[in-house]
């Protein structure tokens, strides 16, 4: 009608748009949020400029009020109502088209709570300074940024400006200028009044660098060489302080949510680095009274102490939150609270707490027991010496803490058992244990393995028993051989010659490979006989068998190993009047053992080993005499022979020219089956393993 227009209308309000009503009248014009109900009611009086613009959903009219406000709202058809303005408002309705050239480079102005960024006198886009919550400075740059919209999937939260030199009066900088038009009608935290406190030159590991940190009563403010950062204490979750491994140092963390901003980078955590030594005596900017009327005894006027007491102090007292230490764990390393550990191939320290891990620094991590939906134990992938600890969260997140050294396993078991979090490895403990045992002999050794096996192979195909001396093959080389010469290995013993006494040598490396052969049966020794009396055990074995199970009871998940470590510092502390008691049960058990082994000698048992002692002797004995007179044999055979020569190729094992050669020849012999070979086996040790 010619008094009022109704329109279904959207509010552009902030990022996001709202769909509700718009009604025009004579008196004021009023709209209603669909969606919160929110209404708008700006009176005819107050309205000073109304300007039509075309816009991607239609056309749309931008209202300023004489009191500053602007409002924008779009989603109009091609409607003329620029009459009805001019007769109700006494306003004229301009058109005025928005600039769609892309270009970023322009003109910024500020009218009243709007930042228009203006191409040849159109606009671009414009922002409202409302919804600015910082606003940051650098080398002819301004960043703005903004409130995040938790009612839009999708909000515009940083803005940069590029503000050449030179552009504002002599005397003043055009960076300052620009920011300073901002924060006199942005929402951006206002440093009003003088900080409570100020810590100078502070080292802070997340974001790096060194801040001065001004204490205001309702927020922090980082200052730096940089980047400044105003952090309100209502975004402050959380506040730990943990020791570092060394005893040394201090690590203060406070957790952020939103997180503060620099560039692309989030930063959730503020870490501070303390060292234990630094004192500072501290002065608060208030009377006695105010302090203790606001803090109530919390903080008093004059403190001195550790600097990092004193940091945490005042930050628990202005932030009103607890602050989470460390709880009853205890890693490997005396008084260490901590476990080292990498995590995206960063080196930090993994902190059990009482309610969740903290991971610091780089980057610091924080998982509470709630939301954690399993943990798992995993070999090292490059050694045996470490493990991994990975983490599973109920989102399905995982994190990895790996290259842990392997004697923190039984430490971190039992406190993650402890804390009924669900293993998915738990069957596997006591594999570990033993694959983490502190032994270097009980390490898994592919190469030794595979030498092992290479070793049994030869002496399988050997054949032979004489595996303790050296074995050599025969050369690549024409040798000279008797061609009449007899095959046969027996004979009598001829005349003595010259030959006799070279003989004596291999007669003598003969003796000493019977000895060497000796040594063979003394291995039998290790053999038990079953029938016989068990022997006594000691009064410490008496005592541990009877207070194993009372052990395990008292300290639930501890490892075989550790059992033992724990019953040794038991049975050092146990009063002499106990100890007196199981020695004479230990000795009570030792008559006990002589009076039946004595029954058992007299019955016959144990006399059959040294039986089988004295026959494996004899046969040794008719070996030796069997050897001897082979040799006898063969120094016959040298009287008769020729000088014809053979190559290689018509080498026999049974043939030989002279005493030299038939050494050669003999040996050849027992290596039958051998491969022939141009080097020497040799035996050796790998360890504790023999090998060929």
């Amino acid at each position: 009608t010619e008094h009022e227009i109704d329109f279904n209308m959207i509010e552009i309000y902030r990022p996001m748009y709202n769909d509700g009503r718009l009604r025009f009248s004579k008196q004021n014009v009023v709209y209603k949020s669909s969606k919160t109900g929110k209404v708008d009611n700006i009176p005819a009086a107050e309205l000073s400029v109304a300007t039509w613009r075309r816009v991607c959903l239609g056309h749309g009219i931008k209202l300023a009020t004489s009191t500053g406000h602007v409002y924008k709202y779009d989603g109009f058809r091609d409607t003329k109502i620029s009459e009805f303005f001019k007769a109700n408002y006494k306003v004229e309705l301009t058109e005025k088209d928005m600039c769609v050239k892309g270009w970023n480079w322009g003109t910024a102005k500020f009218s009243g709570p709007l930042l228009s960024f203006d191409v040849n006198d159109s606009s671009v886009f414009e922002i409202p300074l409302a919804s600015v919550s910082q606003c940051a400075t650098g080398k002819n740059e301004v960043t703005l940024e903004f409130h995040q919209n938790d009612d839009a999937e999708v909000s515009l939260m940083e803005v940069r400006f590029y503000v050449p030199p030179g552009n504002a009066d002599e005397g003043t900088d055009p960076v300052e200028a620009f920011a300073q038009n901002v924060r006199s009608k942005a929402d951006v935290i206002q440093a009003t009044g003088d900080a409570v406190c100020v810590f100078k030159e502070l080292q802070c590991l997340t974001p790096r660098g060194r801040y001065d940190i001004l204490i205001y009563p309702a927020f922090l403010h980082l200052h730096g060489k940089t980047f400044d950062y105003k952090i309100p204490y209502t975004t402050v979750l959380r506040l730990f302080l943990l020791p570092s491994k060394d005893q040394r140092q201090m690590f203060f963390v406070i957790s952020l949510d939103p997180p503060i901003k620099q560039g692309q980078t989030r930063y959730h955590f503020l870490i501070l680095h303390f060292s234990k030594e630094e004192e500072l005596k501290l002065t608060l900017n208030m009377s006695e009274e105010e302090v203790e009327k606001r803090y109530e005894g919390k903080l008093s006027k004059n403190m001195s102490g550790s600097l990092y007491e004193m940091v945490s102090r005042v930050m628990k007292a202005l932030v009103n939150r607890k602050i989470t230490v460390p709880g009853n764990f205890q890693g490997n390393t005396p008084g260490a609270q901590c476990i080292t550990c990498s995590y995206k191939a960063q080196s930090g320290l993994l902190y059990p707490l009482e309610r969740g891990f903290i991971y610091v620094h780089k980057p610091p991590v924080h998982l509470r027991f709630e939301e954690i939906s399993s943990v798992n134990f995993a070999r090292g992938t490059t050694t045996t010496r470490s493990f991994d600890f990975e983490v599973e969260t109920k989102q399905g997140n995982q994190f990895t803490f790996s290259s842990i050294e392997r004697e923190e396993y039984g430490k971190l078991f039992d406190f993650v058992n402890a804390k009924k979090l669900h293993i998915k490895n738990r069957g596997f403990k006591e594999a570990k244990n033993n694959e983490y045992s502190d032994s270097d002999d009980d390490q898994h050794d592919a190469y030794l393995e595979r030498m092992k096996a290479e070793g049994k192979i030869r002496e399988e195909g050997d054949g032979s028993n004489d595996s303790d001396e050296e074995t050599v093959f025969l050369p690549s080389l024409s040798l000279r051989y008797d061609s009449n010469a007899s095959e046969s290995d027996s004979g009598s013993g001829g005349d003595g010659s010259d030959d006799e006494g070279k003989k004596k040598k291999p007669a003598k490396k003969a003796k000493v490979v019977k000895e060497k052969k000796e040594r063979k049966p003394r291995k039998e020794k290790k053999q038990k006989d079953t029938n016989a009396p068990k022997r006594p055990m000691s009064s410490y074995m008496l005592w541990l068998n009877s207070s194993r199970e009372r052990i395990k009871s008292e300290n639930p998940g501890i490892s075989i190993t550790e059992i033992s470590k724990k019953a040794g510092e038991m049975w050092k502390q146990i009063g002499k009047e106990d100890r007196e008691e199981w020695d004479g049960k230990a000795e009570e058990a030792k008559k006990n053992y002589e009076k039946a082994m004595k029954e058992y000698r007299e019955n016959g048992g144990g006399s059959s080993t040294p039986a089988k002692k004295e026959s494996k002797k004899k046969a040794g004995g008719k070996k030796e005499d069997k050897k001897r007179k082979s040799g006898g044999g063969e120094k016959e055979k040298e009287q008769g022979g020729n000088d014809s020569f053979k190559s290689r190729e018509f080498i026999s094992s049974e043939e030989s020219s002279s005493d030299g050669e038939r050494k050669k020849a003999k040996k050849a012999k027992k290596a039958k089956g051998k491969p022939q070979s141009k080097g020497k086996v040799l035996h050796c040790h790998y360890g504790n393993n023999r090998m060929n």
